[in-house]
């Protein structure tokens, strides 16, 4: 992955992230002083400041090469390809770069069929993409041609209305042009013929994507327009999400049953809580059969990142009756990599004895280190327990997302925490940071400019020291380090 973003097209007069101008200015010269290249710093800020990057969904039926494009547009062989369904992974959601401008992808090509058939489970996989999506990319295999799951798809997707890139993979030289010309009569533009197994034609793929993705998601979260601020409750199946909603609203809003598939479509429900309207992403309804575990499982991951896409909190539901599962951390990484505001909440506490409570707080220790600064309630969806305190977590999670510190409070902070507490010498060296400035909300983002390579260890100093200082609590902090170059170096 290219360290740096192209300018071209990032904005219409600057773009210093959440730096106004006259801030920017002081920067500048800041960085000047200590002899970084204006350039390099102005590329640093823009990419920090970047808000929720566009996601792009790839969908398409069985065995068209999802995976393998997927592969192919990340540049690294991450996503899992196998012919067989049921194939699963940790993750169905990757952040890639075409031509200086980085975007977030969606793959649907992990679970291929259930017992609702092969056209249905390709439509859900579908729907919930899309959902998420800011454009699309709808794979056919071009020596196949148009199938009637290909046709069913096509009518998805002109429901929701997304820009939309037709790919006629399997074209492996001049010969399949012919076949991909075929898919015209889908109705969806003119084909880009590609062989993702070999790399043909993607690059004039990708070029059209970047053509249909918007600079930056369409989504201006609640804030802009004084709408209600976007929850999603996510969790494994059956940790009781939908009857926490249920508990929430004051009445049975959502189907909770234990059968397979209660609630196809996510639920956004406006509910007013402690004075204040929200509205909650419900992620329910997918639920667990022994004999499908794979593919709930798959199902449950592409609804979560649909859930979590949209929204600005993440309200984490974990069964305290049982031991945290790896399910439970993977969906905590997923709202942790998407950067957005968190609170873990654990169900069914007025079931736990004393020693169950005792083991779980050990669990937590260990298994959610990387969410200790999310707020943490201990809820009852069943009685109502503690319901209360939901929203006090709530607001307190977004706070901490939205803060903005200073740059020159920040760099007094960074001076004194560099004096009392320098990095370790390395190599008979001991790099310094120089200067930094938070570059973006939502979540934070800081760009700290230092003098040599800074270690992981010390950089997670640096990021524990500004949630005590700063108040960030219940928020992913991104924290990138740019080194100084030697003078002259560049011109090698």
């Amino acid at each position: 992955m290219n360290d740096h973003i192209h300018s071209e097209g990032s904005g219409e007069e600057h773009d210093h992230g959440a730096l106004g101008d006259a801030e920017f200015e002081a920067f500048m010269e800041l960085a000047a002083e200590e002899g970084f290249d204006a350039e390099e710093v102005e590329g640093a800020i823009e990419e920090a400041g970047h808000g929720p990057l566009p996601v792009l969904a790839v969908v398409g039926r069985p065995n068209v090469g999802k995976s393998t494009l997927v592969n192919r547009i990340i540049g690294r062989r991450e996503a899992v390809v196998e012919d067989k369904p049921g194939v699963t992974r940790d993750r169905v959601t990757y952040e890639a770069e075409w031509a200086g401008r980085r975007f977030k992808v969606v793959d649907t090509g992990g679970w291929e069929q259930d017992v609702l058939g092969i056209d249905a489970s390709v439509a859900a996989q579908a729907e919930y993409a899309i959902e998420a999506a800011d454009a699309v990319v709808f794979v056919v295999d071009a020596k196949v041609g148009a199938t009637d799951t290909d046709e069913a798809v096509v009518r998805l997707l002109r429901k929701a209305g997304k820009p939309v890139v037709l790919c006629a993979n399997k074209v492996d030289g001049p010969s399949g042009e012919a076949d991909a010309a075929y898919l015209w009569s889908l109705g969806l533009g003119e084909p880009q013929p590609v062989s993702a197994l070999h790399g043909r034609g993607t690059g004039d793929m990708l070029d059209k994507v970047l053509e249909a993705l918007p600079e930056a998601p369409a989504q201006t979260f609640g804030t802009a327009v004084g709408g209600p601020r976007r929850i999603a409750l996510i969790g494994r199946p059956n940790v009781g999400k939908s009857s926490l909603l249920n508990k929430v609203a004051g009445e049975d809003r959502v189907v909770v049953n234990e059968m397979a598939g209660t609630t196809r479509d996510p639920v956004d429900e406006l509910i007013e809580l402690g004075g204040v309207t929200w509205k909650f992403v419900d992620t329910a309804g997918i639920r667990k059969r022994v004999h499908l575990q794979q593919g709930a499982d798959y199902y449950a991951s592409l609804r979560t990142a649909a859930a979590v896409e949209k929204a600005e909190v993440a309200v984490i539901l974990i069964d305290a009756s049982e031991s945290i599962s790896v399910q439970d951390q993977r969906i905590v990484t997923m709202a942790v990599e998407a950067g957005r505001a968190i609170v873990v909440a654990f169900n069914k506490w007025d079931t736990l004895d004393e020693e169950r409570r005792y083991y779980l707080e050990r669990e937590i220790e260990t298994e959610l280190g990387q969410v200790a600064w999310a707020p943490r309630v201990n809820v009852s969806a069943q009685t109502g327990r503690h319901m209360e305190k939901l929203v006090p977590a709530i607001e307190t999670a977004l706070a901490g997302w939205e803060t903005r510190v200073p740059t020159g409070r920040l760099n007094a902070f960074l001076g004194e925490l560099v004096a009392a507490h320098p990095h370790p010498v390395r190599g008979g060296k001991q790099p310094r940071i120089l200067f930094g400035t938070q570059a973006g909300t939502k979540p934070p983002r800081f760009v700290l400019f230092a003098s040599g390579f800074i270690e992981a260890g010390y950089r997670r100093f640096i990021e524990r020291r500004l949630r005590e200082e700063f108040s960030f609590e219940g928020t992913p902090i991104h924290i990138s380090v740019r080194v100084r170059e030697k003078r002259g170096a560049k011109k090698k």
